[in-house]
Formats: C-alpha cells, structure tokens, sequence
C-alpha cells in the first residue's frame, strides 16, 4: 500500500509546474487542506501573463498559543532535454526504492509531507493551542518577486503575529536528518558599467579601454577580504558572475564594459557597508561607472528556541539523529519569512539530485519527514 505522502508526491509531481506556472498544484493542496477543516486563502499576485499562485491556509482550533507555518513552494525548475531522462520528468516514477520527477526533491516531497503532517496532526489534536498554518507559492524558482514575499507583505499589512516556521528545503546531505539550516546569507547582486571610449584599436590614444581601466580595481576587488565571518556565518564572498564588453570585432577597442557580481554576506556586514566599499575601490582607480545595486535578501539566523528544540527532538525521535546545524547554500523563501517571524528554520530531504536530470527522493523517507514535521507541530504546539 502506498501512503499518503507517497500518493500526494506523485500527484504534484504530475502537475507541470515549472516557475511561476502552479499546474494544479494549489487545487490539490486546498482539497487536501480544506478536508481536514484548514481555512484555505489564494492569494494570486503578479502579472496576467505569469500569475503566481500563493496559498495561505491555517487551522486554529481557538486555544491561545503560537502560530507555526510550514512553508514550501510548488514550482520547479525546466526539466532540460527530456531525451535524458530516464523517464518522463512529469510522470512519476518509482525505480530501486526512489521516485524520480521533476520537483520530487525540491521540493514537492516536502510540500506533500507537510501537508499530510498538518492534517494528521489536525485530527488527531483538533483542540490544539494556537494555529497551524501553510504558506505554499510557485514563485521561489523565479524572480521570487509575487511569492512568498507578496503573502509576507499581505500578512505584515493584516498585523499577522507569525512565531515560528519550518521551510521544507532538502537541507539533508547523505541521509534524512543529518542537517538542518537556521539561517542563510544574504545576497547582494550588483550590475556594473564602466563607460569608455570606442575606438579603432591600432590608436589607442584615441579610445579609452574600459576593460584596462576596470583591471586594477578588479584585482583589488577579487582580493578584498570583506569580513571574517563569524559562529554562524563564513565570511563574506564576492564573485563575479558575467563580463561583457566589445562588439565581435578584433580592431575595435570598446566604448564600455558590463559586468555582473553577487556578494553572499554574512551578519557581519550590511548591503550599506558592501556598497560604499565597492564604490570607494572604483573611485580610488578613478573608474567611470555606473552600478544598478539588487538586494536579493538579507541574512537571517534563529538563535536556539523553542523551534528548534521541537525540531531537533522530532529528528532524534524518526531519524535517531542529532543533525548538523548550518547556514550553507544558497537563498531560500526563509529570508522573505523572517521578516514577520522571529524563529526559522529549514529541513527537508537529502538534496543531491535537485536541479538535476532524473531528480529523486527516497521513498523511504517520505514517511520519516512526514512524521518530524507532525512530530515538531506537537513539541510546539503544546
């Protein structure tokens, strides 16, 4: 027999959702959710041509008590060339004790186990102090511009006390529980145009090489050390992404160059601090420049709590596991959630085959996570 988990995953994993597309997934969540007594809320937001699809649904039985969300998205990333897959990325798939598919790992297992979760826990405790709530969108993948951000904003505006929550990103490495994230970098993109002069490059001296102009203070910028980190955080990094200048030809000197950098931050320096940094080395080698400055989020790190006593204790209980504790990786819908909510944290399945051809999941440990995430709404909500 499968479970409900296992039947849920493979239900979201044939809905073609690729960023911001939802494919059906939100229908079949607010079924789920709403036969178990969840008070479900679509909150759509952004354009007509690619509307994102956000859902806010919360029990609360009337007990005072805290609020906990359990948050994840149902976008996935394109699939590649479908030629090699070993099957076809929106049929699930069970070989050898795994179940492949695009999003099987990142992160539809998790929204599946969450929402089993929730509604067990909801039967079992219907008068349960404070309120379970879900927060799914499909708009991590993308921009993240109509997403979880857009419900933030909706809920900051609505005075929503939010306590804690648990994102279902696949923080695990080699086995399930192994490692669990309270915190993340922050980044800081910047996109950075050094104006020169164009010219024919047999005379020099009547151009101005933006490439030569920008090579001492990129040296510099490349061997800055911008912090050293700290406990929680490693220091500060800074990589440059993409550089463009010239026109195809080979005689042409060109009359500017652009190129795209991301810092990822920690807590011991400010997009403020970053920004004047950058500038003060452009200007010290006297490059004309002009910077468009994107600030993608902010770190955020939960200091031990209640949260993560829950959540550490429903781990040892399923996974007999005392996991890792890190800010490793990239960004997550955590950063936009810490704005309302003061404790947040990260667990999912083992991620190495996210973003991959033939994506997996164990199956085995669809009903292990479903389990720490009722586990932990029991530990919390007391």
């Amino acid at each position: 027999m499968t479970s409900p988990t296992l039947r849920l995953a493979e239900a979201l994993i044939a809905c073609r959702s690729v960023t911001p597309a939802d494919g059906g997934c939100e229908a079949l969540l607010t079924q789920a959710l709403g036969e178990a007594g969840f008070r479900c809320e679509s909150l759509p937001a952004g354009p007509s041509a690619a509307r994102v699809s956000n859902l806010w649904a919360v029990h609360d039985a009337g007990r005072p008590g805290p609020t906990l969300v359990l948050a994840g998205h149902t976008d996935v990333v394109p699939p590649g060339p479908l030629d090699r897959w070993a099957s076809d990325p929106f049929v699930p798939s069970i070989r050898e004790g795994r179940l492949y598919g695009r999003g099987a790992a990142d992160m539809k297992a998790a929204v599946a186990a969450m929402t089993v979760a929730a509604t067990q826990f909801a039967a079992e405790q219907p008068q349960h102090a404070g309120r379970v709530a879900l927060l799914i969108t499909s708009d991590e993948e993308g921009p993240a511009l109509h997403g979880t951000r857009h419900v933030v904003e909706v809920l900051h505006q609505r005075g929503e006390k939010l306590d804690a929550c648990v994102v279902g990103e696949p923080t695990s490495v080699r086995q399930l529980g192994d490692m669990v994230k309270n915190g993340r970098r922050g980044t800081l993109s910047g996109r950075l145009v050094v104006k020169g002069i164009q010219g024919h490059i047999a005379y020099p001296q009547l151009a101005r090489n933006p490439v030569h102009l920008l090579a001492p203070a990129l040296a510099e910028l490349t061997a800055t050390r911008w912090d050293e980190g700290n406990a929680a955080f490693p220091p500060t990094s800074w990589q440059v992404s993409n550089v463009h200048a010239g026109t195809g030809a080979l005689n042409v000197i060109p009359g500017e160059l652009v190129l795209d950098f991301n810092f990822r931050f920690s807590t011991q320096s400010t997009p403020e601090t970053l920004r004047q940094r950058v500038a003060e080395v452009l200007d010290r080698h006297q490059v004309d420049h002009e910077i468009a400055w994107t600030l993608g989020g902010e770190p955020f790190l939960t200091a031990p709590g209640t949260l993560s006593a829950a959540l550490l204790s429903a781990i040892d209980a399923e996974c007999s596991l005392r996991p890792e504790i890190s800010t490793t990786g990239g960004t997550s819908d955590g950063r936009f959630i810490a704005r309302i909510c003061p404790q947040v944290m990260e667990f999912g399945v083992v991620g190495e085959s996210i973003h991959k051809i033939d994506e997996w999941v164990a199956v085995a440990a669809l009903e292990p996570l479903t389990q720490v995430y009722r586990r932990t709404l029991a530990n919390f909500l007391r």
